[in-house]
């Protein structure tokens, strides 16, 4: 039985970020350089994230995770509410583009030890990608070729019977 030729999109390591971004809500949660670290915290707890960009009049100027809080802020003995985001975010952003694929987004992700990924359009951070939107994604293109591989096995054994 002749298989059909796949195209790059339907091979899950060239999924494009932007095929990837449409499966996930468009939101982008953002604090100011200023900011208190506290402010980025109850903002992540309230969105129930792990991970925000900062935006200083709408340009990434860094990007702060938990992690950073309580290793730079936490067991520094400093206070939450008066330590600047500026103070604690990481400020040497790894980001993707639209046309980055999802095996680019894995090897930079492996590579800087991180598990989260600014996406840029334009110039401007549109989107976040984690590992978890990896791993989902994921998830579903195995269950649709096990699903198809099904389909094709009932397929060879309804037409022998």
């Amino acid at each position: 039985m002749d298989r059909p030729i796949r195209r790059p999109e339907e091979i899950l390591a060239y999924r494009s970020m932007q095929s990837i971004l449409r499966s996930k809500p468009g939101n982008l949660w953002s604090v100011g350089p200023a900011d208190s670290a506290l402010t980025a915290l109850r903002l992540m707890a309230e969105k129930n994230i792990g991970f925000l960009v900062v935006l200083d009049r709408g340009a990434m100027v860094g990007v702060l995770s938990e992690r950073d809080c309580a290793r730079r802020v936490v067991l520094a003995n400093k206070s939450l509410e008066a330590t600047p985001v500026a103070d604690v975010m990481v400020r040497d952003v790894v980001t993707v583009g639209l046309a980055h694929t999802f095996a680019d987004c894995l090897r930079l992700m492996h590579q800087h030890g991180i598990r989260h990924l600014p996406v840029v359009a334009d110039g401007k951070a549109i989107a976040v990608v984690s590992i978890r939107d990896l791993v989902s994604e994921a998830v579903a293109h195995h269950a649709k070729v096990i699903a198809e591989l099904e389909r094709e096995r009932l397929t060879i054994f309804t037409s022998t019977a």
